[in-house]
């Protein structure tokens, strides 16, 4: 393994560092007709997504001097809230760099959590590119949304979960005379590959035989794109309902990760992602359509849950937009 890559060693500090912070979110078992698919619930997480883990491993990797000039960040969302809450945490002021077409729920959160937040652009390009400028007017730390070993490894404690909670599932089920395989598949949705490159790190490392395959829209296919390359690129547009998965570029870094350590990534188009939405609303379970990306793989057909072994889709996120959510059920009516 390239030694640049992050490796067990630490996810597992990043894991005692969030330790009482971030939830140990459930693991859900979700029979489809084809078979049995366990439900990693980051929907469930502090701050409504998987990214505080990332974010908080990050400023608890800071010295406390380094953070004393307040925490600069550019999100669509998920990582916003995340870094708000945790500079929060910490007692530091923090500004992110927004687009301007946020989802209200997540810039309100963002703003209640104590940031203070600018609107730019649409894209991760004009965004960062803004908040570079507030960092060198003001100073302050940079809090990377994906591509940073902090960042990654925080992400990761999510697959040192998703292993220890399977292999409690089957000791439980054993107990009870039914049988629980190995994890034989694992899906997570792409952003900027921060969750993908931390969860991977996490698998590969505790389940080498499982198959990871990672998930993003049709519209916004940068990950895929860059494998092709084989090298990161940046998409001259991106367009999908998914907002937290539309970077216009993934990290060198995550890059790495995704390359060296994932079977495959597939694309799943929006008409799938808002099906995916609505299947797990009905199972009691708020899920924005970045955090469904997974399930729509599943339900499309896209990719077949494994017929031996366990499947395990990741539900990234559930700041779903309540106006939004009700125009799809009056659709769907």
């Amino acid at each position: 393994m390239n030694p640049s890559l992050v490796g067990l060693d630490e996810i597992r500090a990043a894991a005692v560092r969030i330790r009482g912070v971030a939830r140990r979110t459930p693991l859900l078992d979700a029979p489809l007709a084809s078979g049995r698919v366990w439900l990693k619930a980051e929907s469930l997480q502090r701050v409504g997504a998987f990214k505080l883990r990332g974010a908080y491993n990050f400023l608890a990797s800071c010295e406390p001097s380094a953070l004393s000039g307040g925490v600069v960040t550019y999100s669509s969302g998920n990582h916003a809230q995340a870094v708000a809450w945790s500079a929060r945490a910490f007692g530091v002021p923090a500004t992110v760099v927004m687009p301007t077409d946020a989802p209200p729920v997540k810039r309100e959160a963002t703003i209640g959590y104590g940031a203070r937040v600018e609107e730019v652009g649409t894209t991760t390009v004009e965004r960062r590119a803004r908040a570079e400028e507030l960092l060198s007017e003001r100073g302050g730390v940079m809090v990377p949304p994906f591509d940073h070993p902090a960042i990654i490894a925080g992400q990761g404690t999510a697959g040192l979960e998703i292993h220890d909670q399977m292999g409690e599932e089957r000791i439980r089920r054993a107990d009870s005379g039914s049988a629980v395989g190995s994890l034989s598949l694992l899906l997570v949705p792409i952003g900027g590959g921060g969750l993908l490159a931390g969860v991977a790190a996490a698998i590969r490392a505790l389940s080498p035989e499982t198959c990871i395959i990672g998930v993003e829209p049709e519209g916004a296919p940068k990950m895929r794109r860059s494998l092709e390359a084989g090298a990161p690129v940046t998409l001259d547009q991106v367009s999908t309902i998914a907002d937290g998965l539309k970077p216009v570029r993934p990290g060198d870094l995550t890059f790495e990760h995704v390359r060296q350590l994932v079977d495959d990534v597939v694309l799943v188009d929006d008409d799938s992602i808002r099906r995916a939405v609505l299947w797990c609303y009905d199972r009691r379970l708020v899920v924005e359509p970045s955090g469904a990306a997974t399930v729509a793989a599943l339900l499309s057909g896209l990719v077949t849950p494994a017929p031996a072994g366990e499947t395990c889709a990741l539900l990234s996120g559930g700041n779903l937009d309540p106006q939004l959510m009700a125009t799809w059920l009056e659709q769907a009516s």
